[in-house]
């Protein structure tokens, strides 16, 4: 009977509290499909009175948002794939190389983390102002293919919990170190690799900073600086901001869902290891 009563209690106070973080997303999905004359009217009402699902065809082709979806899918892919390549084998020289240096090295790849990004903005701007970036999507992809220090240092911890036993046993049979790298080491920490994955497309998607310093061409808008795009010096299209919100929330939703399992799998592997 006691057991039974802290599990009611238990899943109401899960059911609230994920009422209450659904509440801004279930807000957002309404707002979108009132006419405008209801956006403001007081007492506010949750559900329009009439359902115009229209506003989202009419606020995606209100500008030019598959080219910006393009552009950020350009980026998200890119930059995913280039963290993964360097962050995978930077840990793995960290984890299974001795070298002189190598722990300060490493320690200084962990001081960078502390570093704010509003400190290194301007030397980047300049930097890649002075390589013709400015203007580009590469500005936003060439860095990620130099790795990250939290994302290298997940991956050398899980490295390092591997028995070396492995490398003897396939230097035995002849494997070299890159081989030795792609054939057994990546296999392993998969989970970690998918974390990194997910981490980074959530935060390359969502990101409006990088694009709004580093981009001034339409263009080359990534979907935040689209979305920024409905907010007018004299007014504000809420239909337009929560619709296309909405509609660009959809990938995360759906990437979320579908790693969720190699998401937690990643966490309690780094944790434990």
């Amino acid at each position: 009977m006691q057991k039974g009563l802290h599990k009611f209690f238990v899943y109401t106070l899960l059911i609230l509290l994920s009422i209450l973080f659904l509440a801004p997303f279930i807000w957002m999905v309404t707002t979108a499909l009132k006419a405008p004359d209801e956006l403001y009217q007081y007492p506010p009402k949750l559900l329009p009175s009439t359902w115009h699902f229209e506003n989202f065809l009419n606020a995606w082709n209100s500008q030019p948002f598959n080219l910006y979806l393009v552009n950020s899918l350009i980026v998200t892919v890119l930059t995913t794939i280039g963290q993964i390549i360097s962050s995978t084998l930077v840990a793995y020289g960290f984890a299974r190389f001795k070298f002189k240096g190598r722990d300060f090295l490493f320690i200084i790849l962990l001081a960078t983390m502390m570093i704010p990004w509003d400190v290194t903005m301007i030397p980047q701007y300049m930097a890649f102002n002075m390589f013709g970036w400015i203007n580009s999507l590469k500005a936003l992809i060439i860095p990620s293919w130099f790795g990250s220090a939290f994302y290298i240092f997940l991956l050398r911890q899980f490295i390092m919990s591997i028995p070396k036993e492995l490398d003897e046993a396939a230097r035995m049979d002849g494997a070299n170190v890159f081989q030795i790298y792609y054939k057994i080491y990546l296999p392993l920490v998969w989970p970690v690799i998918v974390l990194i994955a997910v981490f980074n497309i959530l935060g390359t998607w969502n990101d409006y900073l990088g694009p709004l310093i580093f981009l001034n061409d339409q263009s080359k808008y990534t979907l935040t600086l689209g979305l920024a795009q409905f907010k007018g010096v004299h007014d504000v299209d809420t239909n337009g901001i929560m619709a296309v919100t909405f509609l660009i929330s959809i990938v995360p939703l759906i990437l979320f869902f579908l790693a969720q399992k190699k998401i937690v799998e990643g966490v309690q592997s780094t944790s434990l290891k």
